[in-house]
């Protein structure tokens, strides 16, 4: 690599510059997954930089979650694992008729393995978010689903969905196994016929626990995703998600409006 320099008149620190030199030809290709970066001293020599100038710029692609330390080996562009495409198609009713959950459905069309585990099944207090959409009072008794969804071997989901408690009583939703079609094909039974789905997506750094749930590494960031399921007479179900952020694409199709 030819000295390039640190820009003296860029408000930019010089580990930022060449950390987003760096960023750039990881998106580009230029440095494709797996190939290792450039060590410290080829740095320090490309960009007339100091040793921990240097550093701090691996330092800031580390906590971008863009590159990983292999210890005795240096550092290396991260492998991405393959995307998830959730597209609004994975809420038609015939995939329900066909026996399948809207996540099981999309995930198994890609070629890949779904797997989900129980987290909790409960009667517990309606935070207020929950509350303001099932026009009932914070803290009133709902149920909710807590599980964690996995791709192949990896964690990629933690989902939370609340019902009201007369919703779901007596039906295999408060069971571990929904039975063929999942949760939106028992609400049907009962006669919640499902006619639209609202979804609002949040981008954030994850908490501790997500980071371990869904096995982060640093700097990666997750999307929540908040889902109201509706009939004709209001919201049945509620639902939060944390997905990881490296990770998901969200395909939406719609009718231009009028």
């Amino acid at each position: 690599m030819a000295v390039m320099g640190i820009d003296p008149t860029d408000p930019r620190p010089p580990s930022r510059q060449i950390a987003d030199e760096l960023r750039e030809q990881i998106v580009s290709g230029e440095l494709e997954p797996g190939q290792p970066l450039p060590s410290e001293s080829v740095l320090v020599s490309t960009y007339g930089t100091s040793p921990t100038t240097a550093r701090q710029a691996v330092r800031l692609l580390k906590q971008e979650g863009l590159v990983v330390s292999e210890p005795g080996r240096g550092v290396f562009v991260k492998k991405q694992p393959p995307t998830i495409h959730m597209g609004s198609h994975r809420f038609s009713r015939r995939t329900r008729e066909e026996g399948k959950a809207a996540f099981e459905a999309e995930i198994e069309a890609q070629g890949r393995k779904w797997g989900q585990e129980i987290l909790e099944l409960a009667d517990v207090p309606a935070p207020a978010w929950v509350a303001k959409w099932f026009g009932i009072e914070p803290g009133t008794p709902v149920f909710v689903r807590r599980r964690r969804n996995w791709v192949d071997d990896d964690p990629t989901q933690i989902a939370d969905s609340y019902y009201r408690q007369e919703t779901v009583a007596g039906t295999a939703i408060r069971t571990e196994n929904t039975g063929p079609g999942g949760s939106y094909a028992r609400l049907e039974e009962q006669g919640h016929r499902l006619e639209r789905f609202r979804e609002e997506i949040a981008i954030r750094m994850p908490s501790p626990a997500e980071t371990k749930s869904l096995r982060l590494s640093p700097g990666i960031p997750v999307a929540e995703l908040r889902r109201i399921a509706f009939t004709a007479d209001g919201p049945v179900e509620v639902l939060t998600s944390v997905v990881a952020g490296d990770r998901h694409v969200f395909c939406y199709e719609f009718p231009a409006p009028e």
